[in-house]
């Protein structure tokens, strides 16, 4: 066996692991997208069913590819719901993780590519979570302003990755300004949420894995109150610096 081989693990252990995988993402897709469709006239109701579509498939899947989860502050998530959840992104993982811890009525936020991922795409555009446009700034806008006023009216939560982006190297990169607009909006507090070590569990661009602690840190839920849109960067600076200290030296920005 080689070095490689050796860090990620053997290939067809990666292999057995990704078919069942795979087979438990779309298993459960079909089956909550027939519960969506007949749940059609209720966002709230397919939002809700799709949570709980995460609390199964969510978990099984990073137990799959070998990561032990240890989750810090666990009950922070549930004492401060309705939040706006934030949390960084440097692997797949990230999303099945976020999709497990995310408290029942959480609304997620992801760019309007996940449409083309099997099964779990479709079943996100169908159960009504929110996909932006990120090369279109006023429609993401316009999309933020709607996903707000949701949020408001039903006392739904907010689950965002705010990098906007996969990290390729595992540090933390600069935020985008969409959950600081949505905290305007909705006047809601933001929990950030830090993932230590997910990119080396499930590096980026790779169906390798290599089985080992993940550590989740559920930091202290941060107060929006008196945020503006006319310093809305200064606030985004403010989460940013509160999740870069968490993370290890190796995931903290160069």
């Amino acid at each position: 066996m080689t070095a490689e081989e050796t860090r990620l693990g053997p290939l067809w252990s990666s292999m057995l692991r990704t078919t069942v995988g795979f087979s438990i993402i779309a298993v459960g897709a079909v089956v909550c997208m027939v519960l969506s469709i007949l749940c059609l006239p209720s966002r709230v109701t397919r939002i809700k069913i799709s949570n709980y579509y995460g609390k199964t498939v969510g978990y099984a899947i990073t137990r799959m590819v070998g990561a032990r989860p240890i989750i810090q502050n666990r009950e922070r998530l549930d004492a401060s719901f309705p939040a706006i959840y934030v949390a960084n992104h440097t692997s797949l993982l990230d999303a099945f993780l976020s999709i497990w811890l995310c408290p029942v009525g959480g609304c997620g936020v992801m760019k309007k590519q996940i449409v083309y991922v099997p099964f779990f795409g479709q079943l996100f555009v169908l159960s009504g979570h929110l996909r932006i446009d990120r090369g279109d700034r006023g429609k993401a806008i316009a999309a933020l302003a709607k996903v707000a006023a949701l949020v408001k009216k039903h006392r739904l939560g907010i689950w965002i990755m705010p990098e906007g982006t996969r990290s390729k190297d595992g540090r933390l990169i600069p935020f985008k300004l969409g959950f600081v607009h949505l905290a305007i909006a909705t006047g809601l507090p933001v929990v950030p949420l830090v993932y230590h070590n997910a990119h080396r569990i499930w590096p980026w661009g790779t169906l390798r894995y290599t089985p080992g602690d993940m550590r989740v840190d559920v930091l202290e839920p941060i107060s929006t109150e008196g945020w503006r849109e006319e310093t809305a960067r200064d606030h985004a600076a403010l989460v940013h610096d509160v999740m870069a200290r968490a993370l290890g030296e190796e995931q903290r920005p160069l």
